[in-house]
Formats: structure tokens, sequence, C-alpha cells
């Protein structure tokens, strides 16, 4: 496989998941900023983003988080595997539903 095939071939893939997971964490409330990089921007209504940063952590789970002013409240996500991405969805549902 040349390598020009494979890096589209990877980009297909980056795209197809960034999208599946958007609208996943979209569909559960969660705020998903647009993007067209290999990473998203997410914030979980009424949870700090440092919090959520936390419990991803604690989970094994490595994502970004910039304590600025406008990005606070939000984490930074890089996109992996599916399998990756779907165990990311899943906490991502605990800790909004432990939200009260």
């Amino acid at each position: 496989i040349s390598a020009s095939r494979y890096y589209k071939g990877t980009a297909k893939k980056i795209i197809a998941t960034r999208e599946r997971i958007s609208a996943e964490l979209k569909n559960l409330g969660i705020d998903v900023l647009p993007s067209e990089a290999n990473f998203i921007f997410i914030r979980i209504p009424k949870v700090e983003g440092a919090k959520v940063y936390a419990a991803l952590k604690k989970k094994g789970i490595l994502v970004r988080h910039f304590n600025k002013p406008q990005t606070a409240d939000y984490i930074r996500v890089t996109i992996g595997t599916d399998e990756e991405m779907d165990r990311f969805v899943a906490e991502c549902t605990a800790i909004k539903s432990a939200v009260k």
C-alpha cells in the first residue's frame, strides 16, 4: 500500500469516527464544538472541565484540559480507535448521569 493511500484511508477513518462520536455525544446532551481536525472540544453541562478531566484520568482515559477563561469548561479529545472512543462515550455518559 502506498503512503498516500494509507494516509487517505487513515484520514477517512478519523473523520468517520469523529463524526459518529460527535453525534453520539450531542444526542446525550453534551456540547461538541465543530471540528475538522483529529480532535474535538466537548463540554458536559453543569460539570467543570477540570472535573471531567480528572474523572476520565482516574479511569485511564487521557484528554487535555486547558484552564483558560474561554476553554476552562471544555476538554480536548483526540480521536482514537472505535473501541477507545466507545469507552470514552460510556465514561462521559456516566459523568453526565451523576450530575443532578
